[in-house]
């Protein structure tokens, strides 16, 4: 299984947002939106061993479940009618109890830390960062959690909690790269056993 921990700083967390303006009104909706995509699509296909798990706000956590996505499309309206469809949800999620909003799509009252508490044991968190260990240096891990963050830095607790609970701090590359692109470099990093099988 590989996961993938995106935080949304800015990202709604009601269902009151217009899909024309993502990237305005829906607090850089857009940014966790193609994460989602890059995340699961191949070029016919989808990574049914993939799980993503959005951070909204530090308050709800949108999960997708790869084996089970139904009706996600490689477009980021479609992907955010998805999130805004658990949004509508979020009153059915009592504690941290998910509530399934379509297949493959559920919401949790989680934020950040809670969500990394939820991870098994067996899982190797990676923090994505720029000033990481190159990537190249460092093994592919079985059961990966990749975390990173939109369009904002980390803030200061989150990048504490990081630097107690990752496993390693690696960078995918000499130059820093958008969210998107970085789930993308991940999968091709763990596709050829770390660029040294294609």
């Amino acid at each position: 299984m590989r996961q993938f921990v995106v935080v949304g700083h800015d990202a709604p967390t009601t269902p009151d947002f217009a899909l024309d303006d993502l990237a305005g009104a829906a607090g850089r909706l857009d940014v966790l939106c193609r994460c989602v995509t890059s995340a699961f699509f191949l070029s016919h296909a989808i990574r049914d061993e993939t799980r993503v798990h959005l951070v909204l706000a530090d308050s709800f956590t949108v999960t997708f479940e790869g084996s089970d996505l139904r009706r996600l499309n490689p477009d980021e309206r479609s992907t955010a009618a998805l999130i805004r469809g658990a949004l509508e949800r979020r009153e059915d999620a009592i504690g941290h109890q998910p509530v399934e909003s379509s297949p493959g799509v559920s919401i949790r009252r989680r934020g950040f830390e809670t969500t990394l508490d939820a991870l098994t044991p067996a899982t190797t968190l990676v923090h994505l960062h720029e000033d990481g260990t190159p990537v190249v240096d460092y093994d592919p891990p079985s059961d990966p959690v990749f975390v990173l963050s939109d369009h904002h830095d980390f803030a200061p607790a989150e990048t504490d909690l990081l630097a107690d609970r990752a496993d390693a701090r690696v960078r995918l590359g000499p130059k820093p790269l958008h969210a998107d692109h970085a789930v993308t470099v991940a999968h091709n990093y763990l596709d050829t056993d770390g660029f040294r099988s294609y």
